[in-house]
């Protein structure tokens, strides 16, 4: 059975159960375990409730705005007062303290238990789907928030009202139930939109860097790698697209059709006079961090970088990555430089309207070269990925150089990565020591997964020599965007925006503190025993 088709299942299932915060309430209308936990279709049926909102389009696509990387222009939305650091625990901020799906998780585990299977390799695959979908979204709330309760199933709303667990318990949680998942977890997917072993230890991964515990991140992406089901795909700009969608290069996607699981999501990330609100933009600041095509950066001798001209002769993934002033688009030239275009006034000057890209640029990844790249923009089929190989690749080659330094492992990963793109190799003597080739591998990780949401949960772990977060640099100061115009006789798209100077979008700050989000008033309300993260 598709995943839509047991999708529409468990709506019905709990649409008769209450979904309220368990930390409000606990629900008494549940449908009873004695009267649906009975044969293997009760349980297949229920693991689809915990696959509903287990991850959602924004949970990767808005993530850049906190970051130096991306700008969201719409405060409701909530991730305006993250980018900037004016959040608190009563504005709007994006809150993701949210223990719903975890219930869930809790309840499916405890329940499959008395359920009898007549393959115990397909009960175990589903209790490993459930536990590493109850691991991420605790992995997702310890990076988050820091310790949050690592709770049971209660009975009562008064039961429930429990203590944070430390930072580290969490992480430990997550750890166990990774390590418990994967040996029960079947190696590729049943169908398209379920988990596997690969997305496992993809997770594995990436939360074991995110710590700083190399050898677990080096030893969990070689044994991904080892498994021999997933390499990259040779076209990078492909892999964003609906006919990419099935590329070996994609460990996890959230899945999108054109009807019952369409993503609106997508129209807002085209510009105003595409009909799309710029809800998410990527920043100058993405466009500067790319390497010149020389594989040198623009600041080295020999670049030939040109800041009037700042789009060309860049990393390729660039134009693959960022909709720019000057380029073709939409049987035209972009101009979102310019307040006044043949004589009227421009839809996408960035002063014209809330839609217009604040920062002159758009995303091109999942947006296809075109508005009219889906038959329906607001209801789009694109998948949007989770976990792909490359990050995996370029989470060996940080693991293994942060372990032992320079290495033909380390400069093997990354050479994949850059000669997919177009780039050439690492070059051997200019990036010899440790120092150096992390600063290469954060470069390149930066912009290889730009627009996938892991930017600023990289800045918040990388550190500086002195030991502070690279966010506190990178996100404070001025947030900018070129000004200039476009030169429409001139045939280089990467040449037509004439860059004369900058102006200002906001001031950004980065407090030590932002390291970790507030928790919400209204959840300090509903639990004495929670307490706020200090700072807010």
């Amino acid at each position: 059975m598709k995943i839509a088709n047991w999708l529409l299942s468990a709506c019905l299932l709990f649409g008769a159960t209450s979904c309220d915060d368990f930390l409000d309430t606990v629900p008494g209308d549940a449908l009873s375990p004695s009267t649906t936990w009975k044969t293997e279709d009760d349980a297949r049926k229920f693991l689809v409730g915990c696959y509903d909102g287990w991850i959602d389009d924004s949970d990767i696509l808005y993530w850049d705005c906190a970051s130096d990387f991306g700008y969201n222009e719409f405060i409701h939305e909530g991730f305006r007062l993250i980018g900037n650091g004016t959040l608190s625990p009563t504005n709007e901020v994006a809150d993701y303290y949210n223990f719903t799906l975890i219930r869930r998780c809790n309840d499916f585990l405890a329940n499959i238990e008395n359920v009898e299977f007549s393959d115990q390799d397909e009960k175990n695959d589903l209790i490993g789907q459930v536990t590493l979908i109850r691991a991420y979204r605790y992995f997702i709330m310890n990076q988050l928030y820091g310790g949050v309760p690592i709770i049971d199933s209660y009975t009562s709303a008064e039961e429930a009202m429990v203590a944070r667990n430390t930072e580290e318990e969490v992480k430990q949680f997550v750890y166990s139930e990774l390590d418990r998942a994967i040996p029960m977890l079947r190696k590729m997917p049943a169908a398209k939109g379920y988990l596997a072993r690969g997305a496992a230890l993809a997770l594995k991964v990436r939360s074991a860097l995110f710590y700083s515990d190399w050898q677990r991140a080096h030893d969990a992406a070689k044994e991904l790698i080892d498994m021999g089901e997933y390499d990259l795909e040779s076209d990078y700009s492909r892999l964003f697209l609906v006919e990419g969608q099935n590329s070996k290069e994609i460990i996890a996607a959230i899945p999108h059709d054109t009807n019952i699981m369409s993503s609106w999501m997508i129209a807002t990330m085209y510009n105003n006079a595409d009909g799309g609100w710029s809800s998410m933009v990527p920043t100058q600041n993405l466009v500067d961090t790319y390497e010149m095509a020389n594989g040198l950066t623009r600041d080295e001798p020999g670049s030939g970088y040109d800041p009037v001209h700042p789009y060309a002769n860049r990393d390729p993934r660039m134009a693959m990555t960022v909709i720019y002033p000057g380029q073709d688009w939409n049987g035209g030239i972009l101009n979102t430089l310019e307040k006044i275009v043949n004589g009227a006034n421009n839809p996408n000057d960035p002063n014209a309207t809330d839609n217009a890209s604040k920062t002159s640029l758009t995303w091109a990844k999942y947006t296809g070269g075109s508005p009219d790249y889906y038959a329906d923009m607001w209801s789009a089929n694109a998948n949007i990925i989770i976990f792909r190989y490359a990050e995996v690749l370029l989470s060996l080659a940080e693991a293994s150089n942060e372990l032992s330094g320079p290495s033909a492992e380390v400069y093997d990963a990354l050479d994949r990565v850059r000669q997919r793109a177009g780039m050439p190799v690492v070059d051997r003597n200019k990036y010899s020591t440790r120092e150096t080739l992390r600063e290469l591998i954060h470069r390149e990780r930066g912009v290889e997964l730009a627009g996938e949401g892991q930017r600023r949960f990289d800045i918040i772990r990388w550190k500086d020599a002195e030991g502070r977060m690279l966010a506190e640099t990178l996100m404070t100061g001025p947030l900018t965007r070129v000004k200039g115009t476009i030169d429409y006789s001139e045939p280089d798209p990467e040449k037509r925006a004439v860059v004369t100077g900058t102006d200002l979008i906001e001031v950004r700050k980065f407090q030590p503190w932002h390291r970790y989000l507030p928790i919400a008033q209204t959840h300090l309300e509903k639990n004495p025993k929670l307490t706020q993260n200090s700072g807010y």
